[in-house]
């Protein structure tokens, strides 16, 4: 007996398959440092986040404007010129068709992470084809927390210690966890991560992905900022000793263990692999699997560990299977609690080989993409290498993780597109051409 329309129309929507989403090619904005000093003081954040969104597509020409089915930004302060849902106000003013919708997302500093993981869901599920998922943070116009009314059960009812809503505090608590890491070892991986990044930077591993900036500020004219402000090169364990602890007395968190206080904006083209394929655009890495975790927001940090823990099991993988991480320094106890776990060393080679947020900085909302760009990088570098992974800590007690399949690799199981793992222009585009 025939099928109905409607009996053979639910019948193929039951056997939809999940579909292949795959990184296509990342930028963000040099870094600046926040504050009347830094570079983009005066800069609106927003601006800062179109730069990058018409970046994606001055470098994806294959790309029409019109195929973009999502724009989704984060920000972790989404007021001023962070608000007005950033996804659709910053499409319009980078010149997307107005039929491109927008929304933004927050997740603290998980919020790029998030929009990709958000959008990629779609794209599997066969709502999208091609998504432009990013953040952006400009902690100078919105200093962390400014404007924030946390609701006064948080202390009336003790749901967390006050201590929780400072981030350097619970740090200073991680420590108190792992005694093991010393003020000695946390000084000793910053100093290595400011030199892992200078190394990339003088290789050229770090200004492909960078989009230049033009600003202007009074008595001073245009400037193009083409490089971030935030590294600290040639940075010794002698100079960090000598830093104050301002989160305890005769604490181990100081601001040379630390990501500092940053301006800066990330955007990412994901698609799936068919698309990737129909449009000729380039699979730098085909995503995994992800997950989120909660934990005692006294001790964020310790976020990525079981965030790590269900990624793995969701991929049936194992930590010995990765073979690259890309791990957010907000502070190096964060990072060398989350090695100590695994079993890891404080200086293996597989481990923010470019460096990370100690160095370069961490703007919030936008630090998940920068995460994906140097790995993605990496990928192209070591063909030795199958899995990467991206993970942070995220306030008030949460982790994130983002495995990554290399499709440069012998064994890569996605679908391979026949086009460059390159995006179709790498150079950093002129002020004119942004």
């Amino acid at each position: 007996m025939s099928q109905s329309p409607n009996n053979r129309e639910r019948s193929s929507a039951s056997t939809r398959t999940v579909r292949d989403v795959v990184f296509v090619d990342g930028v963000r904005t040099p870094f600046g440092r926040a504050g009347d000093k830094g570079i983009y003081a005066g800069t609106r954040a927003d601006d800062l986040m179109v730069k990058c969104v018409r970046e994606l597509l001055r470098r994806n020409p294959s790309l029409p404007p019109e195929r973009v089915d999502e724009v989704a930004i984060a920000a972790t302060t989404q007021t001023g010129d962070q608000g007005l849902t950033l996804g659709r106000t910053a499409a319009l003013l980078a010149g997307l068709p107005r039929t491109v919708p927008g929304f933004a997302i927050d997740r603290m500093c998980a919020g790029a992470m998030t929009a990709v993981t958000t959008t990629a869901g779609g794209i599997g599920f066969g709502a999208y084809d091609v998504v432009i998922a990013g953040g952006v943070e400009h902690m100078g116009n919105h200093p962390m927390g400014s404007g924030a009314d946390p609701n006064p059960r948080f202390m009336s009812e003790r749901l967390v210690d006050p201590a929780a809503l400072n981030m350097g505090n619970t740090a200073e608590n991680l420590h108190d966890r792992f005694p093991s890491i010393t003020k000695d070892r946390t000084d000793a991986y910053a100093v290595a991560s400011q030199g892992k990044f200078d190394s990339a930077r003088r290789k050229g591993l770090i200004q492909p992905d960078l989009v230049p900036v033009a600003t202007l500020k009074p008595g001073q004219g245009w400037t193009l900022n083409t490089v971030d402000e935030p590294p600290r090169p040639g940075t010794t364990v002698t100079d960090l000793a000598a830093l104050r602890t301002p989160f305890r007395p005769h604490g181990r968190v100081t601001a040379g263990n630390s990501a500092g206080l940053n301006d800066g904006a990330t955007a990412a083209l994901l698609a799936s692999s068919d698309a990737a394929a129909e449009l000729g655009l380039p699979v730098r890495m085909r995503l995994v699997s992800y997950a989120y975790a909660g934990v005692d927001p006294e001790v964020m940090g310790i976020g990525p560990v079981p965030a790590t823990e269900k990624a793995l099991k969701n991929a049936g993988l194992t930590i010995d299977e990765i073979g690259l991480f890309e791990i957010n320094e907000a502070f190096a106890v964060q990072v060398l609690s989350f090695l100590e776990h695994f079993g890891i060393a404080d200086d293996d080679h597989r481990v923010n080989r470019y460096g990370g947020a100690i160095a370069v900085g961490h703007p919030l909302a936008s630090s998940g993409v920068r995460l994906m760009n140097q790995l993605a990088r990496q990928f192209e570098e070591d063909h030795s290498v199958r899995y990467g992974i991206t993970t942070m800590c995220v306030g008030l007690g949460m982790g994130a993780t983002v495995i990554w399949e290399n499709p440069h690799h012998a064994h890569y199981s996605g679908m391979l597109t026949g086009s460059s793992a390159e995006p179709a222009t790498t150079e950093p585009a002129s002020e004119g051409a942004a």
